[in-house]
Parts: structure tokens; sequence; C-alpha cells
């Protein structure tokens, strides 16, 4: 049977996933690289002293969050953690697809090859955002498709965890089952990806640096990235010092 029929027929569980009922808070902390804290507008009144999350998550509405950028970047760690600060569900698109498929991403590129995995990918990650509000980290790949990024300017707000190529190969040699990566020379498959796939990433809404500090300090990032967009500011790129 086909991997794009399989996923297809394949009963989606996002239609029966549903937000849990508890929020966490947290405090904000971090450091802006291009705007400082003094330098953005003021709140309202009713909005002083409100946990980043609550502010976050009235904001967001119906909408979700999707992390976007390379194989390394820590989507998936920095997703978790993120969704759980905001009261939010985590999907990792990869982990949906190969539930679907009875297969894993490996096989999945080996047996039917990358468009057939793509197909599937685009079609997976649609039925996830029609089940938001929740976090979710695509594939490296996954921002490409001009329906996928369509599709999450529609329901989302997007988000670039970009990271430097040294930061980016230290991470993927952890790890032996990232498909693109299995050549002669993965540091210049790496660079030629970044080359192609950075000028894509760029079109998100948000860009957050994600260097090697912890994964708590990325996600405090990331949430003052997110109030700046949405309640106070325009985007602008946050380095985690």
């Amino acid at each position: 049977m086909r991997f794009a029929g399989r996923l297809n027929r394949a009963k989606s569980l996002a239609q029966d996933w549903k937000p849990p009922g508890e929020a966490r808070t947290g405090r904000p902390t971090g450091s802006r690289r291009r705007r400082d804290h003094a330098m953005l507008p003021s709140m309202n009144e009713e909005d002083v002293g409100e946990p980043i999350e609550a502010r976050l998550r009235r904001a967001l509405g119906l909408r979700s969050i999707v992390l976007v950028g390379l194989m390394g970047a820590g989507k998936s760690t920095v997703g978790r953690r993120l969704a759980s600060r905001l009261g939010l569900i985590f999907k990792d698109a990869d982990s949906e697809i190969e539930a679907a498929a009875g297969l894993t991403i490996p096989d999945i590129f080996a047996i039917y090859g990358e468009p057939s995995f793509r197909d599937g990918e685009e079609r997976v990650i649609s039925r996830l955002l029609r089940a938001g509000p929740l976090v979710l980290a695509t594939g490296g790949g996954a921002y490409l498709r001009e329906a996928t990024r369509v599709r999450i300017r529609e329901s989302a707000i997007s988000v670039w965890l970009k990271a430097d190529l040294d930061v980016l190969m230290r991470r993927v040699r952890k790890r032996g089952n990232r498909p693109l990566l299995l050549t002669d020379d993965p540091e210049a498959t790496m660079r030629d990806l970044m080359a192609v796939r950075h000028p894509v990433y760029a079109a998100a809404d948000i860009v957050v640096i994600s260097r090697e500090v912890s994964h708590d300090r990325v996600v405090q990032d990331v949430l003052e990235a997110l109030d700046a967009h949405l309640n106070a500011a325009a985007p602008s790129p946050i380095a985690a010092q």
C-alpha cells in the first residue's frame, strides 16, 4: 500500500485531541537584541502584573504556535516546554506521521521516497492545525511547501528557531536517524540545506536564535518574542545569551 494512501485513510487522532484544562504559569525572562524592554509600548492597566502566559493565551485565541527550522534547532525540546508554560498540548509532526504510517521517518524515506513523505507531511500538519490551539514542531522541510506556509499563516503564529552550523552539527551528531544527512559529507549537506531553506524560514512571523544555552532560556525568549509580536510591537529577532 502506498504511503500517501495510508496517510489519507489513517484515522486522524488530531480530531479527538482536546487542549488540557489546566494552564501553567511562569516568569518571563530573556533579553532582546534589537528592541529593549523599555522601548516597548506600555501595556494596558489591566495587563500590569498579569503573567505573560495568560496574556499570550488570550492574544492567541484559537491560533496555534508552529516552530520551524532545520534539524537540530531544538524545535521538539523547546516546543514541549513552551506548550507546558502556556498550558497547550504539544505535537511533533514527525511523530504524528510515524504513527499514521506505522513506519519510522527513515523507513518512509527509504521505501516511498521524499516526495511521498512530503505529501503525507502536508496533510498531517493541516489536520493538526485544525485541532488547535496547540504548539506544533514541524520537520525541517515542512515549511518549504507553499501550501503548508499558507495553512500556518491562516491559523498559527510561526517561530523560526535559527541556529548556527556548528550548533546544528553538534546536536544532529547525537542522533543517527536523519535521512537527509546520510551522505559522505553531512556538514556540507547541512550547509546546502541552510542555503536553500533559510530564505524560506525568513518568512516566519518571529525569529529566535537557538544557541548553546539552556532550553528554558530559549523558551523564555520565545515567550518574550511572542508577547512583543502579539501584544506590543512588531516581531524582532531574539538571541538567547
